[in-house]
């Protein structure tokens, strides 16, 4: 089995924020675009046209419908893809040593020459971060881009994991969680970031930012109904009574 380091120099990790995320899943197919010509072998693709394509993919969103008693319905797009754990069990739990968690950085990673397949980490994961590669027979998972945040070759703003870099919303976010100096701390300090099934014990890097609250309208209010009275005026107004005429 393998152990984890009793402390790690940074710890690298995403917040996520939900009350920002569209659900596009750019994130998605960049993660996907880079991973696949990047670190370690390429993630699958089995008859991707077809009746029963299958893949592997590092990050995934899932879509909820939330009905509160206390504001309106509303969609929620929460991505989930490796959370880098502090006391991951996928590491703990592996056979050969393949899966590891890195000092310097906290990163959690997966070497492939070691990996036999066995599935023993993606069993232990209570977030079904990691996925048996169908061509590959490895397991695959989030690395945090590290072959580009490491990167010098690179312009130094895209030395960030690539779903980070490709959202169009900003909802991604990518720092140093021990430096309370850092972009994601100070997010998580402000509005109150949280750890995904805090109650499995895993201490995930990866924060997630609540959506904020949302109130129902007053329906029936004076004010709403003087809004929805009040004819327009000017040109709109114009037009709307030369609507009604031709009605």
């Amino acid at each position: 089995m393998t152990s984890l380091p009793q402390s790690t120099e940074k710890a690298l990790g995403l917040v996520i924020d939900l009350d920002t995320c569209v659900g596009c899943h750019a994130c998605v197919v960049n993660c996907k675009e880079w991973n696949t010509g990047g670190y370690g072998a390429p993630l699958a693709d089995l008859d991707p046209y077809g009746a029963e394509p299958v893949g592997s993919f590092l990050n995934r969103i899932h879509t909820f419908e939330v009905s509160p008693e206390d504001a309106p319905a509303s969609i929620v797009h929460f991505p989930k893809s490796c959370l880098h754990c502090a006391d991951a069990p996928c590491v703990t739990v592996c056979p050969t040593g393949a899966s590891y968690k890195r000092s310097e950085d906290g990163i959690v990673l997966v070497d492939e020459s070691m990996c036999i397949g066995c599935g023993l980490c993606a069993w232990s994961c209570p977030y079904g971060a990691r996925e048996m590669d169908p061509v590959e027979n490895v397991m695959k998972k989030c690395t945090l881009c590290v072959d580009r945040i490491y990167n010098d070759n690179i312009p130094e703003e895209d030395r960030q994991p690539a779903c980070v870099r490709t959202c169009p919303a900003g909802a991604r976010h990518f720092g140093d969680f021990s430096d309370p100096r850092s972009n994601v701390s100070k997010l998580v300090a402000e509005r109150g970031g949280m750890d995904l099934m805090p109650e499995m014990g895993t201490a995930p890097v990866n924060k997630y930012l609540p959506p904020r609250p949302k109130t129902k309208p007053e329906c029936g209010s004076s004010a709403v109904a003087a809004s929805v009275a009040e004819k327009p005026g000017g040109f709109l107004g114009w037009l709307d009574q030369a609507l009604e005429k031709l009605g």
